[in-house]
């Protein structure tokens, strides 16, 4: 993960986040509001972006939705997103966001690396979401 864009306004996340993710060769930028987001990717588009759901006054999901606008209209590539959700009824907002990956507050190391890993390599983690069952498919 080496260039790593991070939006929140909490320092506690902030630390969190970058605890989990951190390794060498790792570059951090943090924006402290959603609005800051797709500039800071306009300058120089980062590897993996993490929103947190409430930062400033454009949110997680809002910001989320920008990067995908500016990725169809052919202004940024397309940048993989962890978006870090308050609690599990944000999952209905974040099935609409676009991100590759979502996890519910309380972070954990764990859990954080396994959705940017998933993001990273275009997969998918989503916490809060039912797995569906294979044998139900086949009935």
């Amino acid at each position: 993960m080496p260039d790593v864009l991070i939006a929140t306004d909490a320092d506690y996340v902030l630390d969190d986040v970058q605890a989990a993710l951190d390794e060498p060769g790792t570059t951090w930028r943090v924006a402290r509001s959603g609005r800051l987001v797709v500039p800071a990717c306009r300058q120089r588009v980062p590897d993996l972006v993490v929103l947190d759901l409430q930062v400033g006054t454009m949110g997680g999901v809002a910001t989320c939705l920008a990067l995908r606008h500016e990725e169809s209209g052919g202004r940024l590539p397309h940048i993989p997103v962890v978006l870090l959700l308050d609690r599990q009824a944000d999952v209905f907002l974040a099935k609409r966001s676009g991100a590759e990956a979502w996890l519910v507050k309380p972070l954990d190391p764990f859990r954080l690396r396994k959705a940017a890993a998933a993001a990273l390599e275009g997969r998918s983690y989503h916490e809060g979401v039912p797995e569906e069952d294979p044998a139900a498919a086949t009935q």
